[in-house]
């Protein structure tokens, strides 16, 4: 690699968004899923093995599929060949296998196919992996967001270890926001940060994406900037807006409008 192409990938790296920018490295810094990445979790056992094998990543967006993918990746030294199961048809598969051929035999070199919204390949596709992984040729992991006791292969399943991640939580989602802001260089207020937790969802990366469209031309993000970012208004519930809020239901039921009643 010479300097143009080194200064050309850290001039691509300062563009990425900000959740691509705050991607971790190795397990100690992945927020969440302590089941799964603590002392005698599954994926902390699949890096002191040093051997991935076939892994399904079964839960919601935003809670670190594809980060834990390319961190064992990264951590057990073996290439990153990551396919879309939107766009990736059995041809980029099986060329993804041939290049894991090849590298293994002269590099020695493994490979990890990752597989995102794997769910989404149909059984030719699934079934174009099976010989690959009978013989040990790359290890796996598919990523998916529906139950893959429904939408994964029984062939392609019974070779499978399913792990499932949970939605992070609220101290998972606070530490994310420090991470960002701190990135970022802006401060938060706290009804900001209120807000942007809430409407995170357990979603670690739609909260940095609105974090980030938030922090565009101010040095302090308020709820304004949020709702700005997003497009819709935060629905405050705070002390001064109880009596509000109230007042308005039971107006709503005596007029026999039940929509309005519901909002």
């Amino acid at each position: 690699m010479d300097l143009f192409d080194e200064s050309g990938l850290k001039n691509l790296a300062s563009r990425a968004p900000l959740a691509e920018r705050l991607r971790p490295t190795t397990l100690d810094e992945v927020v969440g899923q302590p089941h799964l990445t603590g002392n005698g979790g599954p994926l902390r056992s699949v890096v002191e093995r040093g051997r991935i094998g076939v892994v399904v990543l079964w839960g919601p967006p935003g809670t670190g599929k594809t980060t834990l993918a390319r961190v064992l990746a990264n951590t057990v030294e073996e290439e990153f060949v990551p396919l879309s199961a939107v766009t990736s048809g059995v041809k980029d598969l099986r060329a993804a296998l041939d290049g894991a051929r090849g590298r293994l035999k002269y590099e020695g070199r493994g490979t990890l196919v990752f597989v995102d919204e794997v769910h989404r390949f149909n059984k030719n596709q699934q079934d174009a992996l099976l010989p690959a992984l009978e013989e040990g040729l790359v290890d796996f992991i598919g990523a998916t967001t529906e139950n893959p006791s429904f939408e994964v292969t029984a062939p392609l399943l019974s070779r499978s270890r399913v792990l499932r991640l949970r939605s992070l939580t609220e101290e998972d989602l606070s530490l994310l926001l420090d991470k960002g802001a701190g990135e970022l260089g802006i401060g938060v207020s706290a009804e900001a940060r209120e807000y942007l937790l809430r409407l995170a969802g357990g979603d670690g990366r739609r909260m940095l994406n609105a974090l980030e469209v938030a922090s565009a031309g101010t040095k302090r993000v308020e709820v304004a900037d949020v709702e700005r970012a997003i497009g819709q208004r935060a629905l405050r519930y705070g002390r001064e807006e109880h009596y509000d809020v109230i007042s308005a239901f039971i107006k709503s039921v005596r007029g026999g409008d039940p929509d309005a009643a519901l909002h």
